[in-house]
């Protein structure tokens, strides 16, 4: 807000206005009245575009049109000096009062003439309630507006200004300003009438706005300071998040360790149940051997049942042994086959990458064809650093020697042209691709006049072009200018068409490229996305057919298409660069011959891999059932020893080495969940934790940009107004000497001597005023001449402030009421020259005087009011 007001440090005023190059635009045409004030019908008043002088007595309704002038262009009531509110303004047992007035609107200040035209009609109405209402009409009554804003526009810009007492001074204005005796008085009129008080409140506006401005930056710092305490403080929270889960950590290392220590504790209680039962083994074996010692009587028996025994003995021990070789056969075939299936695997994954590198080196055979083109790319290029014609082919400066020759001899009606692409020129060489890709075929060709031309060329061609590769000829007759194509060319403010972007200096190259491919209706956009964005948003450019991006992009209003080439081949404008760009390739012309020696031992080999691949499949497949077929034979031996794991393996499936007690782990386990769950407790939800942490610096920091800001903008705004205080009192001193000047010249003309005094520290303006000769007056005040010399002293101040300022049309109000007839008919005299040397501007006088002594002009309009008609409550005024 403070920088907006920075701008409005001058006053408004108008570049001066000469007699030979003028503008009246602004001056009032007329004005009429309706219940205003006293009045029901007043008017209306055809004002003269110089003097108007209002003649009547008291109540005929000269007040009422100054009052009308000022309330309908935007005063307020307090400004006419004739009521405090507008709806006083309102005729008694009426609900409205109605103003209209015409405004001038011709000339160089005009505004807005193609909607206003010459005039602009502002009617103005007041309810009884004291709401005022507009309507902005054009000359012929259609209404434009009904907003204030657009009459303060108005105003600005003929710079009206009703408010200043230089443009319409009343008569309270006058007594208070200029037949006041205070020398303050007579300062603030002088700075009321430049707007100098109006720059002067601008800079004490500035000035409070500046120290809120910096009670606001020592409010944000403290408050900075309050931020950066919760930032460091949702900081620490957010670094505890850390240490939080190390401790989660922590307890999932020491549950893994409690899992496999139960299962070692469970492993020591079957080793102990063990040793018991070989006890209790022992035990039985003595009383084996007890209860033997018994049977020895029965020996016979005895030995009939020990051979039973060991027969029976000698079976279980081969069943034991076929067991055991069963097992260990079956853990042999189970460590080939896992062998053997890692082995097909790996030659599975050989055959996989041998026919992927075959089908990519297949591919080199593309390759190897870029590679020979780019050789006789290069070839051309090189050629080309000497002779740009050899890019369009090697045989086209033979060519063109070879037209030169017949076109000398005359075989000729007209020489041909081409090719077309070597007459051109860029003049933004980023556009050679699009340029280069719209015209395509078109840049080799040639252009011949008639027929007969043309079949003589192509026996030219015939001797020069090899292997029958002519370039297109293009028959059309040969004129001297270029086509007009104004109606059908695409004209943009921002982006050139193709025709705009070439330099060619033939204008039968240009008909030729105008009439094959329409170059004046397709535009050349460098971005790609806004080519896109003009072209098939809905609304494309008038005649514009499609469009090119600077990468060769062809954009229609439905579709686009991608470029083929990466560079231009026929505009580039660096040799060297296309000549590296040509080498780069060829440096791949090695590794294409060693993929050619390769290639036809792939070529043979992909068949026999490929079947060996599919039988490798079969084979794998026929392998993996039997793998998973002897897998459940040994999960079956190896069942009891899984199911005792199962449960630690769960947990950590990575065997451990546990030293310490399952009850000491389990203690520490509980003493971290409790401490865990404290933590949590205290620091609430990590989400919101971290949230806060980033909410608390974002704060932090954006507080911390506006306080920066801030302080740079009041450096800033320190320097500005120390300029604008110098130019504010440098402006000051200017026109305090041009308002002495006038004043000076003014009372010469009466051979009245004085000065102006301006003390700008104490605001005050002493004037003295010495009158002619015969008539001295030693001290020079004002207060002691008679009351006709002081107000012709009055006006001679008043038109000195005339010649300073700038206004459409100034008014005066009974002006001449404290004037004897010979200072009236001096200062009439001297008002009428001033307005006589200002034809461009509009003065109006207010007076119950008689002006029958006023010489006859078409410059003088003399409005009689009608007197007031006492028996009747309506006066109407005619002119």
């Amino acid at each position: 807000f403070c920088k907006q007001k920075i701008g409005s440090f001058l006053p408004v005023t108008k570049k001066k206005k000469s007699e030979c190059n003028h503008s009246d635009a602004g001056i009032v045409e007329s004005i009429s009245m309706k219940n205003f004030m006293c009045h029901s019908h007043l008017g209306p008043f055809a004002f003269g575009s110089n003097v108007n002088f209002f003649v009547g007595n008291n109540g005929s309704g000269k007040s009422a049109v100054l009052t009308a002038l000022i309330v309908a262009l935007g005063g307020n009531a307090h400004a006419t000096n004739r009521g405090l509110s507008l709806k006083g303004f309102v005729k008694e047992g009426e609900n409205s009062a109605d103003v209209s007035i015409t405004l001038r609107n011709k000339g160089k200040d005009a505004y807005k003439p193609e909607v206003y035209s010459s005039a602009i009609i502002i009617d103005l109405r007041i309810t009884r309630d004291g709401l005022r209402s507009y309507k902005l009409k054009s000359k012929s009554g259609h209404i434009i507006s009904t907003k204030k804003e657009e009459l303060i526009s108005i105003l600005d810009n003929f710079n009206i200004q009703v408010n200043n007492p230089v443009s319409v001074l009343t008569q309270e204005m006058s007594k208070h300003f200029l037949h006041s005796k205070g020398e303050g008085d007579k300062y603030k009129f002088f700075m009321k009438a430049t707007q100098l008080d109006q720059m002067r409140e601008d800079f004490i506006y500035i000035k409070q706005t500046k120290h809120v401005t910096n009670d606001k930056i020592e409010q944000q710092n403290e408050g900075l300071k309050e931020l950066k305490r919760k930032y460091l403080e949702k900081e620490d929270r957010y670094k505890s998040l850390s240490s939080l889960d190390e401790l989660r950590d922590k307890l999932q290392e020491l549950q893994k360790q409690m899992a496999w220590a139960l299962k070692l504790q469970a492993d020591r209680q079957s080793t102990n149940k063990i040793e018991e039962s070989e006890r209790k083994y022992k035990q039985i074996q003595e009383k084996l051997e007890a209860i033997t010692n018994q049977v020895q009587d029965l020996q016979p028996k005895c030995a009939e049942l020990k051979a039973e025994a060991q027969k029976r003995n000698t079976d279980l021990k081969t069943v034991e042994v076929r067991g055991q070789c069963s097992h260990r056969t079956i853990q042999t075939d189970l460590e080939n086959l896992r062998h053997q299936i890692s082995t097909l695997g790996q030659q599975i994954d050989q055959y996989e990458h041998a026919i992927s590198r075959a089908k990519e080196e297949k591919e080199q055979a593309a390759l190897q064809r870029s590679i020979e083109a780019n050789k006789r790319n290069l070839l051309m290029v090189e050629r080309s650093r000497s002779n740009r014609l050899q890019r369009f082919g090697e045989h086209m400066p033979a060519l063109l020697n070879a037209i030169e020759e017949a076109h000398k001899r005359g075989q000729f009606k007209q020489k041909p042209r081409g090719p077309l692409g070597y007459l051109i020129s860029l003049k933004d060489t980023e556009l050679a691709l699009a340029v280069e890709v719209c015209l395509k075929g078109s840049l080799q060709a040639f252009t011949c006049d008639n027929h007969d031309d043309e079949r003589l060329l192509q026996s030219i061609m015939a001797k020069f072009c090899p292997g029958g590769r002519r370039p297109v000829i293009i028959t059309s007759q040969f004129l001297p200018q270029v086509h007009d194509t104004r109606r059908r060319a695409v004209n943009h403010p921002q982006y050139p068409s193709v025709l705009q972007a070439l330099e060619i200096q033939d204008p039968v190259v240009t008909n030729c490229l105008i009439d094959q491919r329409g170059i004046e209706s397709i535009l050349l956009i460098k971005n790609r996305t806004e080519a896109r964005r003009l072209m098939q948003g809905g609304n494309p450019p008038r005649n514009c057919t499609q469009a090119f991006s600077k990468e060769g992009d062809q954009i229609y209003n439905n579709r686009n298409y991608s470029a083929e080439q990466a560079r231009a081949k026929y505009f580039s404008g660096d040799v060297e660069e296309d000549i590296r760009c040509v080498l780069t390739n060829e440096n791949d012309r090695a590794q294409a011959n060693r993929f050619q020696q390769q290639m036809r031992k792939l070529d043979e080999d992909i068949k026999q891999n490929e079947s060996l691949l599919r039988r490798a499949h079969m084979e794998q497949k026929t392998t993996k059932v039997y793998f998973f077929n002897l897998k459940y034979v040994l999960f079956l031996f190896n069942f009891v020893f899984q199911a005792s794991s199962a449960k630690a393996s769960e947990i950590c499936a990575e065997r451990m080495d546990i030293s310490r007690t399952a009850r000491s782990l389990d203690t520490e386990i509980n003493r971290l969940k409790v401490k865990i769950s404290t933590q949590q407790d205290q620091q609430g939800d990590p989400k919101e934790i971290v949230r806060q942490y980033h909410e608390a610096l974002e704060n932090y920091k954006n507080t911390a940009q506006q306080v920066k800001n801030l302080k740079s903008f009041i450096n800033n705004l320190d320097k500005v107004m120390d300029h604008r205080l110098q130019v504010y009192a440098d402006l000051r001193s200017f026109m305090s000497a041009r308002c002495k000047y006038y004043f000076d010249s003014m009372l010469a003309q009466r051979g009245y001597s004085g000065s102006m005094t301006f003390d700008h520290k104490k605001e005050t303006l002493s004037i003295s005023v010495q009158p002619k000769k015969g008539k001295k007056n030693d001290s020079g005040d004002m207060r002691s001449l008679s009351g006709g010399e002081r107000s012709f002293s009055t006006v001679c101040f008043v038109l000195s402030l005339w010649a300073i300022t700038e206004a459409p049309f100034r008014c005066l109000d009974e002006f001449d009421v404290y004037m004897d007839m010979v200072n009236r008919r001096i200062s009439m005299d001297m008002m009428l020259r001033v307005a006589a040397s200002q034809r461009f501007r509009q003065f109006i006088f207010l007076t119950p005087q008689s002006m029958s002594s006023l010489p006859d002009s078409k410059f003088i309009q003399i409005h009689q009011l009608k007197d007031p008609d006492r028996d009747q409550s309506e006066a109407d005024g005619n002119q």
